[in-house]
C-alpha cells in the first residue's frame, strides 16, 4: 500500500462526516470532486450516529479517489479505507488520545498496518469552542501562541509522526492563522495539513502560500461545491510554479 503521495507538494482533501452529509448531495459532490481531481476523500467525525463502513463503501462505489479514514473515536475504526490516519492529539493532555485508544485499536489494525499513517493532530483555538475540543476533553492551543504550536509540531516530528495536521475544528469562525502555518512549515520537515474554518478561495491561497502541503475542506462543500472547484484550481496553479 502506497503511503500519502504529494504531487507537487500541494493537495486537496475533502472531509465527509457521516453524521453531517446532506441527503441526496453526496453523489453530486463526489462527481464534482472527481471532475476537479480532488486528491483524497477523508471520512470521519467527532460523534458516531451513522456507520463509517457504509460511507466508505458508498464513496468507493461512486469514485476512484483514495479514501482516508479520519477516525474521531474507536467506533469509527474501519479496514475498508485505502489509508488510515493514526491520529495522536498531541496538542492535548488526554492520555486516551495520546496512547490509550491506540493500544485498544492496535490488535484490530495489525492486519492492515501497511495502510497506517501516523499523524500529529494539533487543535488551534480559532474562535468558538469546537466539537473536537468538547468530545476530546482537551483545550486547543491559543492562536496567539505560535511558539507552543511550533514546539508541539517539532515534538511530533521527533517522535516519528509523518504529518502534522493543524485543525481549527468544524464550525470554527476562522481558519488556522497563516502565521502559524508558516511558522510550523519553517520548523518541521514532514508534510503539514490544515483544516477547519476554510470558507473561501482567498483563505485557500493564503494557507498554501504560508506553506501548507494539504488543505482539508469539510462538508460545507456540499452546500458550496464551487469552493472545492476553486481550491483545486488554486492547487493546480501552485503545482505549476514548483
Amino acid at each position: 500500500m502506497k503511503e500519502f503521495d504529494f504531487p507537487g507538494s500541494k493537495t486537496i482533501a475533502l472531509l465527509f462526516d457521516p453524521d453531517k452529509i446532506q441527503p441526496g448531495s453526496l453523489s453530486n459532490t463526489l462527481r464534482i470532486a472527481t471532475e476537479c481531481r480532488t486528491d483524497f476523500i477523508l471520512a470521519g467525525g467527532s460523534i458516531t450516529f451513522n456507520d463509517i463502513d457504509d460511507l466508505i463503501e458508498r464513496i468507493k462505489s461512486e469514485c476512484s479517489i483514495p479514501v482516508v479514514l479520519f477516525p474521531g473515536n474507536l467506533l469509527q475504526l474501519s479496514r475498508k479505507a485505502d489509508i488510515i490516519m493514526l491520529l495522536s492529539l498531541i496538542s492535548g493532555r488526554n492520555p486516551e488520545l495520546l496512547i490509550g485508544s491506540h493500544v485498544t485499536a492496535a490488535p484490530y489494525l495489525k492486519r492492515v498496518r501497511e495502510k497506517l499513517f501516523p499523524v500529529g493532530y494539533i487543535l488551534i483555538g480559532c474562535g468558538s469552542k469546537t466539537s473536537v475540543e468538547y468530545i476530546s476533553q482537551t483545550e486547543s492551543i491559543p492562536s496567539d501562541k505560535p511558539e507552543i504550536v511550533v514546539a508541539t509540531a517539532l515534538a511530533g516530528e521527533m517522535l516519528g509522526l509523518k504529518m502534522i495536521y493543524l485543525e481549527a475544528g468544524s464550525g470554527a469562525s476562522m481558519p488556522v492563522p497563516h502565521e502559524i502555518v508558516k511558522a510550523v512549515r519553517e520548523n518541521v520537515t514532514i508534510p503539514v495539513a490544515v483544516g477547519g474554518g476554510i470558507r473561501n478561495s482567498n483563505e485557500v491561497e493564503t494557507i498554501y502560500r504560508a506553506g501548507a502541503d494539504m488543505i482539508v475542506l469539510g462538508n460545507g462543500c456540499e452546500k458550496n461545491p464551487e469552493l472545492l472547484v476553486e481550491a483545486c484550481r488554486i492547487r493546480d496553479s501552485f503545482r505549476k510554479t514548483i
